[in-house]
C-alpha cells in the first residue's frame, strides 16, 4: 500500500493521504538547521533591537544550543524554507549557511519526501562567547 504525502486544506484531505503542516515542516528545519555544529538560534528584536537579559523572561536568546527562527511553506511535494539563525564567530558565514542550506533540504527530504525548492538564510548574529567545555573531575 503506498500513501500519498500532499499539502492540502483542512478540509480536502483525501482518505489514506499524509498531510504535514507547514508549522511541522518549519520545525523539522530548524532542528535541521541546529545539528550543523556553527549554526544557532537567533535572538529575538524589538525594533531592530536585542532585548539584554530577556532569557529569564522566556524570550528566546543568541546561542548554538537554541532553534532558529523557522517558516515554511508547502504546496504539494515542494517546500520553501526561511530561517533566522546565528553563527559562531569566527566561522565563516558563507561556508555556514551552506551547510545549514544543504543539511535542512537532505534532512526535510529524508524525513517527509518533501522537495526542497529554496532555503533563505539570514543571519541576524554572531555567537561570540562561548561556554567553556565542562571540566571531568
Amino acid at each position: 500500500m503506498t500513501t500519498d504525502l500532499i499539502a492540502v486544506s483542512a478540509g480536502d484531505v483525501p482518505a489514506g493521504a499524509i498531510v504535514i503542516s507547514d508549522d511541522v515542516t518549519a520545525k523539522l528545519a530548524a532542528h535541521a538547521a541546529l545539528e550543523v555544529p556553527d549554526a544557532g538560534g537567533a535572538a529575538s528584536r524589538v525594533l531592530g533591537r536585542i532585548l539584554p537579559g530577556a532569557g529569564h523572561l522566556g524570550i528566546r536568546q543568541t546561542s548554538l544550543t537554541s532553534l532558529p527562527r523557522a517558516a515554511a511553506h508547502v504546496d504539494g511535494r515542494i517546500a520553501h524554507i526561511d530561517l533566522t539563525i546565528s553563527v559562531r564567530w569566527p566561522a565563516s558565514i558563507p561556508q555556514v549557511t551552506e551547510a545549514v542550506r544543504r543539511h535542512v533540504r537532505d534532512r526535510l527530504q529524508a524525513m517527509t519526501g518533501l522537495t526542497v525548492a529554496e532555503v533563505h538564510i539570514a543571519v541576524t548574529d554572531l555567537v561570540t562567547e562561548i561556554p567553556p567545555a565542562p571540566r571531568v573531575r
